[in-house]
Formats: structure tokens, sequence, C-alpha cells
């Protein structure tokens, strides 16, 4: 196939998701009985923003500086399954670029990942070849490994001697001055409660001005509230609150999220931890002293800092080229056609 070719079978892709078949309908309704954390609303959303880059104006402005190569070569892909989906953009990495992939899904990918490499061979059978679900990966060149800083020292273990990328854990972080609009409030609700915080772009800390009220970040992310109407999330909240509670752990408390100070980045499931500033100079020098675990940062305020930066409601909504990581997914394939 062509780059065109390719380019041309995920526009296909990107409409039929767009349109949601009948069929997709079925695959999201089992998968949220296959993973509870796969709600129909969640997997409605991965899919938008996967279909809302899958634009022939979109990846032809991405892929216009790379070769249009036929690799021989083939790159193994590990997948989390985190979140709905989370791994498409590997996927879509190798294929577009004229590789082929052998891929090792998540238990929890709930059968979406499946579906839509199916879906993509039927409006271009040329990529029947090109790509293999495995249970074991073997024979490959490259390596594309997504998991916990556990599983990446297994993962450097058995494939440090492959040109590879390894992801580790990173968390995002977002910014408040003390100066936002209720409005712009809710919309830092999605960068904290889309996929319920499951995702290595969920705000799992805030940076707040000292002698901020509290009071007021609450109020802005009450439409949230219905979170708590799910049974696994609910669990985690009130399992965290009995053990702050218990051990006397000051906190704060509005009912579906847990604010506790902190100075880690990660935090449990329904808890946000905050640290308190006295500058944004303060939080940018920690920033980028916390660059190495951090995914991205949501602020309404410039700031100086490697890590990427997004406004308010808009970090589970990447572009194709802002990279996991930061690592450039497609200058690491064509440095090893």
């Amino acid at each position: 196939m062509t780059k065109q070719q390719r380019i041309n079978a995920f526009v296909k892709l990107g409409e039929l998701l767009k349109v949601q078949p009948e069929d997709l309908t079925q695959i999201i309704q089992l998968a949220q009985h296959k993973n509870p954390w796969y709600t129909r609303q969640n997997v409605e959303r991965a899919l938008h923003a996967i279909s809302s880059n899958l634009t022939a104006e979109k990846l032809n402005h991405w892929l216009h500086n790379y070769p249009d190569i036929e690799s021989t070569k083939t790159v193994g892909l590990i997948l989390a399954g985190n979140i709905p989906l989370v791994g498409f953009h590997d996927i879509l990495c190798v294929l577009i670029s004229g590789f082929k992939a052998k891929i090792k899904l998540s238990s929890d990918d709930a059968g979406l990942t499946t579906y839509v490499l199916n879906r993509l061979k039927q409006l271009e059978p040329d990529f029947a070849a090109a790509f293999e679900i495995v249970d074991k990966l073997k024979d490959f060149d490259l390596v594309i490994a997504t998991g916990s800083n556990n599983t990446a020292r297994y993962f450097d273990y058995y494939f440090g001697s492959k040109p590879h990328i390894i992801r580790r854990n990173r968390n995002s972080v977002a910014v408040i001055t003390g100066q936002e609009s209720p409005a712009q409030l809710e919309a830092l609700g999605h960068d904290i409660f889309d996929y319920f915080g499951l995702g290595c772009r969920s705000v799992s800390k805030l940076f707040i001005p000292k002698e901020y009220a509290v009071a007021h970040f609450f109020e802005g992310i009450a439409a949230y509230k219905d979170v708590s109407e799910h049974f696994k999330y609910n669990n985690n909240y009130d399992y965290n609150k009995s053990i702050y509670l218990i051990n006397g752990d000051k906190h704060f408390d509005n009912g579906f999220l847990l604010l506790k100070q902190d100075p880690r980045l990660a935090s449990p499931l329904s808890v946000v931890y905050y640290e308190e500033y006295g500058s944004l100079e303060d939080v940018e020098q920690e920033l980028k002293q916390q660059a190495e675990q951090i995914q991205c940062v949501v602020s309404e305020v410039p700031l100086n800092i490697q890590s990427p930066v997004f406004h308010f409601g808009e970090s589970q909504c990447p572009a194709l080229d802002d990279y996991a990581d930061g690592i450039n997914t497609l200058d690491f394939l064509f440095a090893n056609p």
C-alpha cells in the first residue's frame, strides 16, 4: 500500500466510527459488561476523540514530512487497557507509517480494539497482512510497550536489546490561579472525571494559590456528581474517605471527590491531591523538577515548562502529534525503517 492508500483507509474508519453502526453499538453494550469502567459514555467519548483526528486534512498534515515507505519490519505493541481504546494511537502510528504490527491487547480491552481492527481490514483488505493480534510477542524488530513502573522493569529486561519505547506511570496536573470562571472550572471537571480519572491525562493533582477558597472549586465541578452513581467509583470514594477519617487526615469532601494536601502526583481513584503555592514561578520550578512523571498540565495561564500544556477541558482530547511521554512515535519508527 502507498501512504495515501493507508491514509484513505483510516479516513474511512474515522467516518465509520463517527456514525457508530449497529454492530458497534452492540460491542459497546457488551464492553460495559466485560469491563464496568468502560461505560457507554466513556467508550463513545474515546470513539469521538479518535474519529475527530481521522480526517484527511489532519492525517495528511501530520504525515507530510515523513516518507512513503512499506517497511518489512514488525513492531511489537503491548497495549494498556485503563481507558477504552487507549492503544489506538500506537496502532495508528505503526500501520499508517507502513510497518507491520503484532499486537498484545490488554485483558481489559473488552473487544473494542479487535472490532476496530476488523473494521479496518474490511475497509482496506490489504491491511489484513499488516497486523496480527497475539497472545505472546515474538518475532518482532521494534517494540512499543505501555505499562506501570513495575511492568516497565520487565519490559526493559525482555525488550531492552530491541529499539523500543517503554512507557511508565505518568500523571497530569492542573494549575489554578483563583481567577477562573465557573465555566472554566466546570471544564476542568472533564480533565478530572472523564474516564473516572483512570487515564494518564487525567488530572490527579491541583496546584492552588495560598488561601484559595476550595468551595469555589467544588461549586465549579458540581455538575459531575453523577459519577458517584457508578458502583466501582463510589466504592473507591467510600474506602478512601473512611481511611482518611480513621487516620484523622485533613481533607475536603464534596460528596463525590476527596481533596487532600499531598506532595505526590499520583492520587487514588476518587481523590485529587493538592499543593498550595506562593507564586507561579514556584509552580513552574516544581513542574520542571517532576517533568519525567508528568503527562500534561492543564492551565488557563501561560507556563514556562517543558510539559505540554492544555486549556481546561482539553487534556483528554490530544491531537495526533500530542505523543505520550513526549516521545515522537513517528520519529522513532522512521529512525528504524
